[in-house]
């Protein structure tokens, strides 16, 4: 953190002398860098918002769960507002639709809320009658972090978050130790996320991470946005949701063309509850998925380092139905959990750490991707 300039902006000197004062202003402009973040409560929540003074684009963020309230960037010469969030405390307090929620140790659902990890039987809702057995999306969405660190420069700011929440007893069915730190950067290509778990129990713990942003352009009917994702496969799933046991869950996006993305396309009024695997990342090892705007020619990119994608398109919000695409990199797909193909990937052993990255990023102008 700038300590010399918290200081600074805690404690001003007297006014300096007018023969002083350009000498003055130039410090000044000096000391205070482009990218700069601001703490305070935000739609009535303690929270963070990272500027960029120069462009306007701006990005607040709750302190509960990490979460992403608004992203706005200029557009038209005024700001546009990219993502939907929670509009109140009292929303996110709800968590109708988990809007721009990060979730972690699991993303999606795990099936009535029972689990088999490492030769153990969990169930993350003891006492639940059947037929109200649902859980999702983990606990991070719901914990308080801490700041610990806070960076502001000419080429970008970040904010690093905190918590160690996740202990035995603290969540029932979850007996295991984890801390979590989220690390926030924010610059002129948008924004960008880092979850990272470490393991700080005696036992291998079951863990995935992804996140779950809501994006807009404006507040119209999401119908002709063109979306583009570069997937082989989409998973399989059965009247809850769920995925289908085994080698069942995976099928090539050529039997399910309502789910093939690989050429953009308008969604029209395909309601999407899905997930997409085998995803082909760029050159630079990212994968990037993209919704594009035909009307006023802007675009967004929706980058993850490895993963699935999750796609919804929001028709049972209480607030804003279809007006927003969620665009979900995930790390692991719906009830992980209890699927033998998945338990490498999601073990977590004694001591480990394991980063999860993604992000987005406005385009002024995106020309239709061809490929």
């Amino acid at each position: 953190m700038d300590t010399a300039r918290t200081a600074a902006r805690a404690a001003p000197g007297p006014a300096p002398a007018a023969t002083a004062a350009p000498a003055a202003t130039a410090r000044m402009a000096a000391a205070a860098p482009r990218f700069q973040v601001v703490r305070g409560c935000f739609r009535g929540l303690d929270g963070i918002e990272l500027i960029d003074t120069r462009s306007g684009q701006r990005a607040c963020f709750a302190l509960r769960g990490a979460t992403l309230l608004d992203w706005q960037a200029p557009f038209g010469g005024a700001l546009l507002s990219l993502t939907d969030g929670y509009a109140s405390r009292t929303e996110l307090l709800a968590q109708d639709g988990v809007r721009n929620g990060l979730m972690a140790p699991f993303p999606n659902r795990i099936a009535a809320g029972r689990y088999h990890f490492d030769r153990r039987d969990h169930d993350l809702l003891p006492g639940v009658p059947e037929g109200e057995r649902l859980i999702y999306h983990g606990f991070l969405r719901q914990l308080e972090l801490d700041v610990i660190g806070v960076r502001e420069g000419e080429d970008g700011a970040q904010v690093l978050l905190f918590t160690d929440a996740i202990r035995p007893g603290a969540f029932p069915g979850y007996p295991f130790a984890l801390t979590l730190h989220v690390l926030l950067r924010f610059d002129a290509a948008g924004l960008a996320l880092t979850v990272t778990a470490t393991n700080v129990g005696h036992l291998s713990a079951p863990y995935a991470a992804g996140w779950h942003p809501y994006f807009r352009f404006g507040d119209e009917p999401i119908d002709h946005l063109e979306l583009q994702v570069p997937a082989r496969r989409c998973i399989r799933t059965d009247a809850e949701l769920l995925p289908l046991h085994g080698a069942a869950a995976y099928a090539a996006l050529a039997a399910h063309p309502e789910l093939d993305f690989r050429r953009p396309r308008a969604l029209g009024a395909a309601a999407l509850d899905a997930c997409l695997a085998g995803l082909r990342p760029d050159a630079d090892g990212l994968i990037r998925s993209r919704l594009r705007d035909p009307v006023r020619g802007c675009g967004l990119t929706v980058w993850q380092q490895g993963g699935r994608v999750h796609l919804f398109t929001a028709d049972t919000l209480a607030r804003g139905a279809r007006r927003a695409l969620a665009i979900e990199p995930v790390e692991a797909m719906t009830d992980a959990f209890n699927r033998a193909d998945c338990e490498a990937a999601i073990t977590l052993a004694p001591g480990a750490s394991r980063s999860f990255r993604c992000g987005a990023r406005f385009h002024a102008t995106m020309v239709q991707e061809t490929r």
